[in-house]
């Protein structure tokens, strides 16, 4: 099974080359596959590796069923030997009776402390191996390249960090019991035969019809249970998407129309299960009419044996009891060998998950980044793109001084964010190379290089917490003073005082509680408690209402001074104090600047700053000022 997460040319072309399969869903799940090999030997030992540590438990287990079987087994033996040995006159009998007694109770506290020992060491060590396997899953996630999350759906993540590992949570639990049942199964049989090899026989007569039918049912009972979860992973996605896109469905008056396209997967969905729920318990009585059957088959024949005297009560009695738990195994094992399918494909899609390569990783010598650093960043002939063949940015040289603040612009689709990535590392360049502080990025380690360069995304994102963890998320050793200084030099401190508990105001799911260009403030806040050398602004006041935006650009004067300013701004107004302006244009850069320099050249920026001029020179002085000393306490 392959997964679109996997995002490499080589699976993509092994699915065009696969012939099609039916699916019922929507076109989303037809890279899913509920049903994989019955047995991986790859997958049992990935997963075996996150169930080594517990092993021990897993042991446990296994002992403690096969002594809660053995119990299941010798019980009917015990009423055997009471009826046949305890139906003599006098003492003799009522002190089998006794011993039989004693012997029964006896092997029902076995019975139930097993059981009980089974149920906590087994359910205890599946939670252990979920909790490991979950948190490898997301440490790994963690780490992997921006490349990959880019094409990789969230919604598909979620999926195989919360849906797969419960799937295998399902099978961890179970697999110790089936080997409980198996060993029930084959007891059975022994014993029967043991008890009388020819009553066995004739009793055991209605399994070849149980496997007959099992034969044909197997089939059409796989594809219901991969149709109910193809239409419920699709009554799923369109739930989700209603949830998350409601804005836009109420703004567009879309709800009946998207009522009636959930309410058709629903239908769809409700359909399959139905069919689904009928092919799983069209089994039970099947089972029941077989069980029936041999039970009647024991007291006809075994009744007549018994009237012969070739057969004791107490052995038909035992044949009786251990009839009416011939199938149970049987059932147990069969709806199991459909969770040991489902486990071993939701196997394969978390081994997928940890096996994404890390293409961004530090280098075993890396070095760390200090603050002592001189902040210079320079691109050196850098060719990047996000998908091959198609590259973003070609041949782009450029440098930029300790403390000088330098402006991208360009029209969309330029390169500016892409130059932005690469100072973090978040992507590896074609060709060329990245350098900050005269080291290349590749040679750094990505935590120090993290900590000299902060960013300011144009789509900011709040975490779930206060506001004052959200300002201090990227240093958490700020303290509050340092934390109200940042929030005061970008303008955020009269909004927050003004929320019900202030800076400890908690933010309610990527900050649904604040405004769009309140979420921005927070953030860029956050990139001034930082206080790296390197301050990255992408886009950083475009969802700023200009008055706001004027203040910011007023403090970071005092802000940037012995900083390296990296800025992208599209109202070209913003950025034209820069130290230098650099054009880009189709990813190659086009001009080199200041603002005055370039209006000059009479290029692409003067038509760009022409269609976008507004101006800041009318922000009152007094607000400079204000501004400028909020800052300096911030730094």
């Amino acid at each position: 099974m392959t997964e679109a997460a996997l995002n490499t040319d080589d699976e993509s072309e092994d699915r065009r080359r696969r012939p099609p399969r039916a699916v019922v869903g929507s076109s989303l799940d037809k890279e899913e596959e509920i049903f994989g090999k019955v047995y991986d030997p790859k997958i049992v030992r990935r997963i075996w590796a996150f169930v080594k540590p517990y092993q021990k438990q897993i042991y446990i287990s296994v002992a403690a069923v096969l002594i809660f079987t053995l119990t299941q087994l010798a019980l009917p033996l015990i009423i055997r030997f009471a009826i046949d040995n305890g139906m003599t006159a006098g003492g003799g009998g009522r002190t089998v009776l006794l011993w039989a007694i004693v012997g029964f109770f006896a092997t029902i506290l076995i019975n139930y402390a097993a059981s009980y020992v089974q149920e906590t060491v087994v359910g205890k060590a599946a939670e252990n191996v979920l909790f490991d396997m979950r948190r490898a899953m997301f440490r790994h996630l963690q780490h992997v390249s921006l490349s990959w999350m880019d094409k990789t759906e969230v919604g598909r993540l979620m999926s195989r960090l919360m849906g797969d590992v419960n799937s295998m949570q399902e099978f961890l639990e179970t697999s110790v019991l089936s080997v409980g049942d198996i060993v029930l199964l084959f007891g059975i049989i022994g014993v029967l035969l043991w008890l009388d090899p020819m009553l066995g026989l004739v009793t055991m007569a209605t399994m070849p019809i149980l496997f007959i039918v099992r034969l044909f049912w197997l089939p059409p009972a796989k594809q219901s249970f991969m149709d109910a979860h193809h239409t419920n992973s699709a009554a799923n996605g369109a739930l989700a998407e209603g949830i998350n896109g409601v804005r836009t469905v109420q703004s567009l008056d879309r709800q009946q129309v998207n009522f009636h396209l959930y309410e058709e997967k629903a239908h769809s969905n409700l359909r399959n299960h139905l069919r689904a729920a009928k092919f799983a318990q069209v089994m039970v009585p099947i089972v029941d009419t077989l069980t029936g059957i041999s039970m009647a088959t024991v007291i006809v024949l075994g009744g007549q044996m018994v009237l012969g005297r070739q057969l004791d009560v107490g052995v038909m009695v035992a044949f009786l009891f251990y009839i009416q738990r011939f199938f149970d195994p049987i059932r147990s094992l069969t709806m199991q060998y459909s969770v040991f399918q489902r486990a071993m494909s939701s196997g394969q899609r978390i081994t997928e998950v940890l096996d994404v390569p890390v293409s961004i990783a530090d280098k075993p010598d890396a070095q760390t980044l200090t603050y002592d650093m001189d902040g210079s960043v320079e691109f050196k002939d850098v060719t990047f793109g996000y998908r091959k063949g198609q590259p973003v940015l070609k041949n782009v040289s450029f440098r930029v001084n300790p403390g000088e603040t330098v402006a991208l612009v360009g029209p969309t689709g330029s390169g500016k964010s892409s130059c932005m990535s690469l100072v973090h590392r978040f992507y590896d360049v074609w060709e060329g190379s990245v350098t900050v502080g005269g080291h290349d990025v590749r040679d750094v380690t990505q935590e120090s290089l993290g900590d000299q360069v902060a960013m300011v995304l144009q789509e900011p994102f709040l975490f779930t917490g206060t506001v004052l963890e959200n300002i201090r998320y990227h240093k958490t050793s700020a303290t509050r003073e340092q934390v109200v200084d940042a929030a005061k030099a970008v303008g955020a401190h009269d909004f927050i005082v003004s929320m019900a508990d202030g800076y400890d105001t908690k933010i309610e799911q990527r900050g649904g509680n604040l405004s769009l260009g309140q979420r921005q403030l927070i953030s860029f806040a956050r990139a001034l408690v930082a206080d790296a050398k390197i301050l990255v602004l992408d886009e950083a006041t475009a969802n700023i209402d200009s008055y706001t935006e004027m203040l910011i650009q007023k403090a970071l004067r005092k802000l940037l001074e012995g900083r390296t300013g990296l800025v992208i701004a599209h109202r070209l107004a913003t950025i034209r104090g820069a130290d230098r302006i650099i054009v880009l244009q189709n990813g190659e850069m086009l001009e080199s600047g200041n603002h005055d320099q370039l209006m000059q050249k009479q290029g692409l920026y003067s038509k760009l700053y022409t269609m976008n001029y507004s101006s800041f020179d009318d922000l009152p002085e007094s607000a400079e000022d204000q501004a400028a000393t909020a800052v300096g306490k911030a730094t």
